[in-house]
C-alpha cells in the first residue's frame, strides 16, 4: 500500500495485488465470519483488558516473504480506522448530529481473551460489541486475509464493522441478522466508494477484484437458511449489498 502526503494529508492507496488471484483455493473454510460479528448481549458492560500487551500475528502467519508485513498491516488497519472516522463524522455533520466515534479497535490472538457484556468473543472473527462500543478482530485470521486477498480486504472489514457501530448510533434495529449484515455491508461499501470519490482513498488496478474476492470468500454456507441467527447473506447477497453502496452511497442502503 502506498502512501503519499498531498497538502499534509495522507493520500491511502490500496495496493493491487493481481499475484494472489487462484489462491483462495480453502480460504473460504478460514475466512467463514462467525455469528458473532454483531455482539450485542444483554449482560452488563465488560471491556477488553487494557493492561494486555498489544496482540501480534503469531510467527507461524507472519513467516513469508517480506512483501506483505505486519507493519504494512498495522498501518492499514489504522488508516481504515482514521477514513472510517472521518467519512462518518462527516455524514453525521452533514446532517446536524454529532459524531461519536467508535471508542476502541482491539486486535486479539485467542478464544475469550476479550469478551463483551460476559460473552467470549471467537478466534477467526471480527466484532463490533454493542453494549462497551468496541471493534474487536482477531489478527492472525485478519492478516491471514491480508496475505492472500489483499489489503482491499482490511478497508472492508474495519468498514463492516464500523457500520455496526453506526447501526447502534441510529438506533437501527431488524428482525433478523441477515438484514442487518447486508445493511453493513452496503454502508461499508459506500463508506469506501465515498472515500475514492472524495479523493481520500486511492484505489489500484485489483482493489474492486479485492473487495469482490474477500466477500465471496465470507458468505454463508450453502443452504443455511437466510432467517438463522447470525446469518450474513450469500456471497450473491453480501457482493451485491457492497457495490450497490459503493456505487450509489449510503442512499442505496435504507437508512431510512
Amino acid at each position: 500500500m502506498d502512501r503519499r502526503r498531498r497538502g499534509g494529508r495522507s493520500t491511502v492507496a490500496a495496493g493491487g495485488r493481481g499475484r494472489r488471484r487462484g489462491r483462495l483455493v480453502g480460504l473460504a473454510v478460514a475466512l467463514v465470519a462467525a455469528a458473532a460479528c454483531m455482539v450485542e448481549p444483554v449482560g452488563g458492560p465488560a471491556d477488553p483488558d487494557g493492561q494486555r500487551e498489544p496482540a501480534e500475528p503469531t510467527a507461524e502467519v507472519t513467516r513469508a516473504d517480506g512483501t506483505d508485513t505486519v507493519e504494512e498491516f498495522r498501518q492499514d488497519v489504522a488508516d481504515a480506522q482514521r477514513l472510517a472516522e472521518l467519512y462518518w463524522a462527516d455524514q453525521f455533520e452533514a446532517s446536524g448530529q454529532s459524531f461519536r466515534p467508535i471508542r476502541r479497535v482491539v486486535p486479539y490472538q485467542r478464544d475469550g481473551e476479550v469478551s463483551c457484556g460476559g460473552q467470549e468473543v471467537p478466534r477467526n472473527n471480527a466484532v463490533y460489541c454493542t453494549v462497551s462500543d468496541y471493534i474487536a478482530y482477531d489478527i492472525n485470521w485478519s492478516f491471514g486475509a491480508f496475505r492472500q486477498i489483499g489489503d482491499a480486504f482490511v478497508f472492508y472489514l474495519l468498514g463492516h464493522e464500523y457500520a455496526h457501530g453506526i447501526q447502534t448510533r441510529l438506533g437501527i434495529r431488524y428482525n433478523f441478522t441477515i438484514q442487518q449484515e447486508l445493511q453493513a455491508d452496503c454502508m461499508a461499501g459506500a463508506f469506501l466508494g465515498d472515500s475514492v470519490r472524495a479523493g481520500r482513498l486511492t484505489l489500484e488496478e485489483g482493489d474492486l477484484d479485492e473487495f469482490n474476492d474477500g466477500l465471496l470468500a465470507v458468505g454463508d454456507d450453502p443452504g443455511q437458511p437466510w432467517f438463522a441467527e447470525g446469518s450474513h447473506g450469500t456471497p450473491e447477497q453480501r457482493t451485491e449489498a457492497f457495490f450497490r453502496g459503493y456505487e450509489r452511497s449510503l442512499s442505496a442502503c435504507d437508512l431510512g
